[in-house]
């Protein structure tokens, strides 16, 4: 199996060096990274490819390098709290539970529960799974019966559908404020 795995990796993966080092020196802004950066990918490449080849070794090639470097960029924003200073705050109030943050949540936990109950029921079964009680797709999938591929699909689908009705729903509240305040400026006219 190893060999096989090796003689694949080797014929599959590696051709593509040249073009993965030109990809990562583009996007990637700090040259002294990109050896870490192409050997990362290629233990990932390889990890999964224990477990199951991909059909398309290049694409999956690629798709592991810019997630590589989206977590390394993710990482680089988090901000430890030692470093923002010898401040003790420990006597201030992070969070204040002011009545307008109190009542602005519950609105945005309304709007994010309608837009949930306008999910097909499919879609919606699956990213209750995924998102609220955090099940592995392959979880769902044999819960469901169905393929990984289709809890994929259900969940991107599911986070597109979710995030369009709430924009949807922020542009009705925002466009009846306006007419609210136009009406009310054309009572005082």
């Amino acid at each position: 199996m190893a060999d096989g795995l090796e003689g694949w990796f080797k014929s599959e993966v590696l051709i593509h060096e040249g073009i993965l080092m030109r990809f990562l020196a583009r996007t990637w802004p700090r040259r002294s990274d990109l050896a870490d950066l192409r050997q990362e990918t290629y233990v990932r490449v390889y990890e999964a490819a224990l477990s199951a080849r991909p059909t398309t070794p290049k694409a999956f090639l690629f798709s592991i390098a810019r997630h590589i470097m989206t977590d390394r960029r993710r990482r680089e924003r988090i901000v430890s709290i030692q470093s923002a200073g010898e401040n003790d705050f420990s006597n201030d109030l992070v969070d204040e539970k002011t009545p307008e943050r109190w009542i602005g949540a519950r609105q945005e936990f309304a709007r994010l529960a309608d837009a949930f109950d306008r999910l097909p029921p499919r879609c919606r079964e699956v990213v209750w799974m995924r998102r609220v009680l955090e099940l592995s797709q392959k979880e769902i999938a044999g819960r469901l019966g169905i393929s990984e591929k289709a809890v994929e699909y259900q969940v991107c689908t599911g986070g597109r559908l979710l995030a369009q009705y709430i924009q949807q729903a922020d542009a009705d509240s925002t466009g009846s404020q306006q007419e609210t305040n136009i009406e009310t400026d054309g009572n005082q006219l």
